[in-house]
């Protein structure tokens, strides 16, 4: 049985390397007539469904040879134990695989990272100089007092400054998106910011903003679709991928099965012969 898994699997791995390189040796970048990629992924899963289909096969006929049994049943328990075996060990190598690769990558990122914090250090090291003469010119004080100026708001929009509403546009703005409306006190302080600071009737401030708000609702809208789309595309190709695996796995069985019955020796006993 143990016999059996393994050549099912390096039967199962050669038929597929040269799928891939068959499929490889079609492409040609250069041709407009050459495979497209879709016609390529097709072709691709085809040639594995049958390779996995031939190893299995094979592999079954292997064990049952074997193992020197001459019952339909026995050997039929031989076909699904090296179906069983086979993607057991499909699996382990396929995670070491994947394991391999992502160690590799891992690394590699460590080293562009590596990379990218000397060049980094590098890059302050030669902005030192200059940094550090802008600074010397640069009043932090004023910068504190600018910001605290622009958060300072709640007053009357025409006696603010430009900062201190766009500041208080901007806080409002971000809950009207947030929280999806805004109390009627809020919405006239907006008008009358927006009024105040791009020096436009009150009519004219609330038209913007309801065609802000507008805007936004449609965005918000139309992410919430985008992203029920895009689950239910998921959740749709996450279950024909399942039932495709599923029949994968049971025309596995079958094939290995009949690779089994097919190695079956015909062992005389007492005149009889079981086949």
């Amino acid at each position: 049985m143990l016999a059996g898994g393994i050549v099912a699997v390096a039967v199962g791995a050669m038929l597929s390397i040269l799928g891939i390189a068959i499929g490889a040796s079609t492409v040609d970048a250069t041709n407009a007539a050459s495979p497209s990629a879709t016609n390529t992924g097709i072709a691709a899963g085809a040639w594995l469904l049958v390779s996995n289909l031939i190893g299995l096969g094979v592999g079954g006929y292997v064990a049952a040879r074997l193992s020197g049994i001459g019952t339909a049943t026995d050997t039929t328990l031989h076909g699904l134990a090296v179906w069983g075996l086979g993607y057991l060990l499909s699996a382990v190598l396929l995670g070491n695989v994947i394991a391999g690769t992502a160690s590799t990558a891992a690394q590699g990122v460590s080293s562009l990272v590596g990379g990218a914090v000397q060049g980094a250090g590098q890059a302050v090291s030669a902005a030192a100089g200059p940094a550090s003469q802008m600074a010397g010119r640069v009043d932090p004080r004023q910068i504190v007092d600018r910001a605290q100026n622009a958060l300072n708001g709640g007053g009357d929009p025409a006696t603010m400054n430009s900062d201190q509403r766009k500041a208080e546009i901007g806080q409002m703005l971000t809950r009207r998106v947030t929280d999806g409306s805004l109390p009627q006190g809020d919405r006239d302080r907006l008008s009358r910011l927006v009024s105040a600071e791009y020096n436009i009737p009150a009519d004219e401030a609330n038209r913007r903003i309801q065609q802000v708000e507008q805007q936004a609702t449609e965005a918000a809208q139309t992410a919430e679709r985008q992203a029920r789309e895009a689950a239910d595309a998921a959740a749709t190709a996450g279950a024909v991928a399942a039932y495709w695996a599923f029949a994968a796995m049971l025309l596995g069985a079958v094939a290995a099965v009949i690779g089994a019955r097919m190695g079956t020796r015909t062992v005389p006993v007492a005149g009889r012969r079981y086949a």
